[in-house]
């Protein structure tokens, strides 16, 4: 493709990147490998892998992006080929190559001269040009992930320059289980298992790479897909993310995935980013304690995190991990007070559109106070400002919010009938009119006395 860049596209998305891309080729590749990297890949991600093997070939699409890489790896063993898979032939390296990398998937591996090239023949052709008991790190979008339920693309409708025709047959399987079965059949005949990977936020920016989303696995991809979608959202997207990783559906729904045959890599890329231990995120725990109304369980925790910050602790409920009795903090120490700390987690409680068991604490001010005073700090009064009123984080959370607003509405306005009713039904009653006749003449002469008394003063 002459006048076409996949590694600065113009309307089309960007090429595969991301610090777990990279972690995977430095767990993956060694230096005796051979490698194929085909499709659109990073430079950075290019050259970290130049850097730990022997020789590196590359298959690119673009003709601009092939003169780019060639110079970029100009002292590096290797060859940069332009053009389709399809025309790629598959005796050009003798014996195959030790390692296969697609990351970026199988899609953008032809352009708009291939009339007919499916999914499962580029897979075929890939396997092709390994060696007997070769690597190939696969990587794959997820056609209904997090990002369908959290911000659809309103602009999936809108033609863009990469939406030439192609034939219906050339999608690849939606799904993970279907292309987990696909994979596996292609590949029967290899030495290896697959092993996959979950890929948040997305192939083009690969924070993180988990063989399981739950725990605080499922708290790290809950942070990065939140940090993508910053803009107006159907759903919460951290909520989601945690709550689908509670009913285990973390893998299913991730954004996209790496497949890894014949190789051997942490469950977790980049090393680290996943603390260890046991216990349970903080906020998740007051949360639920918040939506069960167990304020007994609140008036327990709330102090032994107070005490924890006044020793030295420096962690928001989001950024701290309860075991048991104990504290620790789940990322990097956040430098606040007490009082901040509460404020905090009272304004991620309110715009997560979580129960609150007090009516009267809607606002950031309010809830911080009731929080603070379970452990025995009292918070200055101030004076309400109608900007500091958090609005839910989703579309779907506001609608709820705005039911349990009018279902508490409803009740407010029953009880103020109920309570005219029986002030009515009190001065109906023969007690109640005895008592205002009897009252009223002395009223009446007690008024006048006041006045005669002041006309005599004067």
């Amino acid at each position: 493709m002459l006048n076409w860049s996949d590694l600065h596209p113009g309307d089309a998305r960007p090429a595969a990147a991301g610090p777990a891309a990279t972690a995977l080729l430095a767990a993956a590749l060694q230096p005796e490998d051979s490698v194929l990297i085909a499709g659109p890949h990073a430079a950075d991600l290019i050259t970290a892998a130049a850097v730990q093997v022997t020789s590196v070939d590359l298959l690119v699409r673009s003709a601009p992006d092939a003169e780019e890489l060639a110079e970029l790896l100009s002292t590096t063993k290797g060859e940069v080929f332009c053009g389709s898979l399809d025309r790629f032939p598959l005796d050009h390296k003798s014996g195959g190559y030790d390692v296969v990398v697609a990351l970026d998937g199988l899609e953008r591996l032809v352009g708009p001269d291939t009339a007919k090239f499916s999914w499962g023949e580029a897979l075929a052709r890939l396997q092709g040009q390994l060696a007997p008991g070769g690597r190939l790190l696969l990587g794959a979008e997820n056609s209904f992930g997090f990002q369908r339920l959290v911000q659809p693309d309103i602009a999936a409708a809108l033609p863009r320059d990469e939406d030439w025709g192609r034939d219906v047959a050339d999608r690849a399987p939606a799904g993970l289980k279907p292309l987990t079965a696909a994979l596996q059949e292609a590949l029967a005949a290899h030495a290896g298992s697959v092993r996959t990977y979950a890929v948040f936020p997305s192939l083009t920016q690969a924070e993180v790479a988990l063989s399981a989303v739950d725990g605080f696995a499922g708290v790290v991809a809950a942070r990065h897909v939140a940090s993508r979608n910053d803009g107006p959202v159907l759903m919460d997207p951290y909520r989601v993310v945690l709550d689908a990783a509670a009913a285990g559906l973390g893998v299913e729904l991730a954004p996209a995935w790496y497949f890894v045959v014949g190789a051997d890599a942490r469950s977790v890329l980049p090393a680290g980013v996943v603390p260890e231990g046991e216990g349970v995120l903080l906020e998740e725990h007051l949360l639920l304690a918040l939506r069960c109304d167990d304020q007994a369980e609140l008036r327990r925790v709330i102090p032994g995190y107070v005490a924890w910050l006044a020793a030295g602790g420096a962690g928001s409920p989001d950024n701290v991990i309860l075991d048991g009795a104990s504290y620790r903090l789940f990322g990097e120490p956040q430098e606040l007070d007490v009082v901040e700390h509460l404020e905090r987690f009272a304004k991620r409680a309110l715009e997560s559109g979580s129960r609150q068991p007090w009516p009267a604490a809607a606002d950031p001010h309010a809830l911080t106070a009731r929080l603070a005073a379970m452990a025995g700090i009292t918070v200055p009064e101030r004076e309400f400002n109608p900007d500091e009123v958090i609005r839910p984080r989703g579309s779907a959370e506001q609608l709820a919010t705005v039911a349990r607003l009018a279902d508490e509405l409803a009740h407010a306005s029953a009880r103020a009938i109920l309570f005219e009713g029986t002030v009515s039904g009190i001065r109906r009653s023969l007690p109640y009119r005895v008592g205002h006749a009897v009252l009223n003449p002395a009223r009446v002469i007690r008024r006048r006395l006041k006045r005669v008394l002041r006309k005599v003063r004067r």
